[in-house]
């Protein structure tokens, strides 16, 4: 009797490797879809976040609300307390909107283009996940 084949032997890790490499290969080629093309950028006393991320025909549209409960330069715009002003970006590049209460004073807006299928969408995707991760509210355990 010949000994069965190392896949069928092992045929859970086959399983596996297999579903790995089809969202693997999903990620590299499905298209990109969002709801929404804004980001919300929530400024609250103590905020931390200094830079974002935009991606043209993604999320190209910042959305800024202020948090703070007193009034809030944001680059030429001054917002009201618990007021909203979104930011359309039409070009990829880098700039620097002044926002006195954010750590170091600046807003770091960062827009990309539109990652074409491949690696460059996987990594796209990886640096979302990436960012998605970093950014999430700590929250304390309920007692």
């Amino acid at each position: 009797m010949t000994p069965a084949p190392a896949w069928r032997r092992h045929w859970p890790l086959t399983v596996l490797a297999g579903g790995a490499l089809l969202a693997l290969l999903w990620s590299t080629l499905a298209p990109l879809r969002g709801g929404s093309h804004e980001l919300l950028l929530e400024i609250a006393p103590g905020s931390r976040q200094s830079a974002v991320r935009l991606t043209l025909g993604v999320q190209d549209v910042l959305l800024l609300r202020n948090a703070t409960g007193k009034p809030l330069v944001f680059g030429p715009v001054q917002l009201a307390p618990g007021a909203a002003f979104r930011l359309p970006v039409e070009e990829a590049g880098e700039q620097d909107i002044p926002c006195p209460v954010l750590p170091g004073g600046m807003l770091r807006v960062r827009t990309v283009p539109i990652p074409d299928p491949g690696l460059e969408r996987l990594r796209w995707r990886l640096a979302n996940f990436g960012n998605a991760i970093r950014t999430m509210p700590l929250k304390a355990p309920d007692a």
